[in-house]
């Protein structure tokens, strides 16, 4: 995981209109299958390599023609496209929507350095070269208000397509993971993440359940009342002992820290 508006779009972003139809109860490590399209906004981001296409990271669709995913899935000597409305990746059920990426539409972030993801700002904005045909499988998610902090302890979901464990095999099928939020106070003691943990960041986990390498640039999906979901984090980092290392939450980029940058770029 080392290797993760106008006004008119401000109101899509926080209205609530794209919300999973299930009620979730708890591979992402240790996590289990999700209901199949139960996270509509869930993208596949892939690379071009011989002929074919491969997995690397997740990203969030926000927007009928932007996605947002972490700026270290990134590589310039790359062509990649996303996929949205998948579920299974070893069939083609029907949802599937292929969107090509333009070079210069893989927008990263100014401050984001490639040699040091944990320092901060690994996030990136995707335009697709084309609109996406929203579907019930196929929604934006909502994106949480600037500044927004979640509480200690929120029970948020991880979902992605990431390594089952530290060495293990990639799913074929989505799986999510429950995780509850880490306080940047915890997080930031000596025996858990320390200095490394900045305060545009959120840590959730902490041991059993965990992101893992696959999982970049996916969301963290939180509870935002009445059933709504936002998505709070981009998955960023994990611990390099190993993805599920006790007191080493993953750590997601905290979106609410970048909504004006976000605003600025769209």
């Amino acid at each position: 995981m080392f290797r993760l508006l106008s006004s008119l779009l401000l109101v899509a972003l926080a209205s609530g209109l794209d919300q999973p139809s299930f009620n979730p109860s708890s591979r992402v490590v240790n996590g289990e299958d999700a209901e199949p399209y139960s996270w509509p906004w869930q993208v596949s981001l892939q690379y071009e390599y011989s002929g074919g296409w491969f997995h690397t990271c997740g990203g969030t669709l926000i927007s009928a023609d932007w996605v947002i995913t972490a700026a270290h899935c990134y590589s310039s000597d790359r062509t990649y496209r996303v996929v949205l409305g998948e579920y299974d990746r070893s069939v083609t059920e029907g949802p599937e929507q292929e969107i090509l990426i333009n070079p210069e539409d893989f927008i990263v972030h100014p401050l984001y350095f490639s040699i040091c993801t944990p320092c901060g700002n690994d996030i990136a904005l995707i335009k697709l070269s084309h609109s996406a045909n929203l579907t019930s499988e196929v929604k934006p998610a909502c994106l949480p208000p600037a500044g927004d902090i979640l509480d200690h302890g929120t029970e948020c979901y991880i979902t992605g397509w990431g390594r089952l464990s530290t060495d293990g095999l990639s799913p074929n099928k989505l799986q999510k993971g429950l995780l509850p939020v880490v306080d940047h106070a915890h997080c930031t003691r000596l025996t858990w993440w320390g200095l490394l943990v900045r305060r545009t960041m959120v840590c959730a986990g902490g041991y059993e359940v965990s992101g893992c390498y696959g999982d970049s640039g996916g969301p963290l999906n939180c509870p935002a009342g009445d059933g709504f979901w936002q998505v709070h984090g981009v998955t960023s980092f994990v611990s390099s002992s190993g993805c599920n290392t006790e007191r080493k939450p993953t750590v997601f980029t905290r979106v609410s820290a970048f909504i004006d940058w976000i605003e600025k770029t769209l």
